[in-house]
């Protein structure tokens, strides 16, 4: 699983029939102090993440575990919004 923030919205008015009805967001990897990296994936929300969000994601067949991706043409899904992150050491 990855830890990462959202940071914009995907539109995509014409797609693969597999996608309609699925919400893409632009989501940031983030370091353990919350820090944003250069990287980014486009994933499916299925949890109702907004913009500034911290969410938990999977990539890869993982991300076509979820009921809403199940065997759909997903390489990445936002499956939990982080409410809080302890680190010790």
């Amino acid at each position: 699983m990855i830890l990462g923030k959202v940071v914009g919205t995907v539109w995509a008015t014409r797609k693969d029939e597999e996608l309609v009805g699925m919400k893409f967001q632009i989501v940031k990897h983030l370091d353990l102090d919350y820090r944003l990296k250069d990287t980014f994936v486009v994933a499916v929300d299925t949890v109702q993440a907004g913009v500034g969000d911290v969410v938990l994601m999977c990539s890869g067949s993982s991300a076509r575990q979820t009921i809403l991706t199940k065997n759909k043409p997903v390489d990445a899904v936002i499956m939990a919004v982080v409410d809080k992150i302890d680190v010790t050491g």
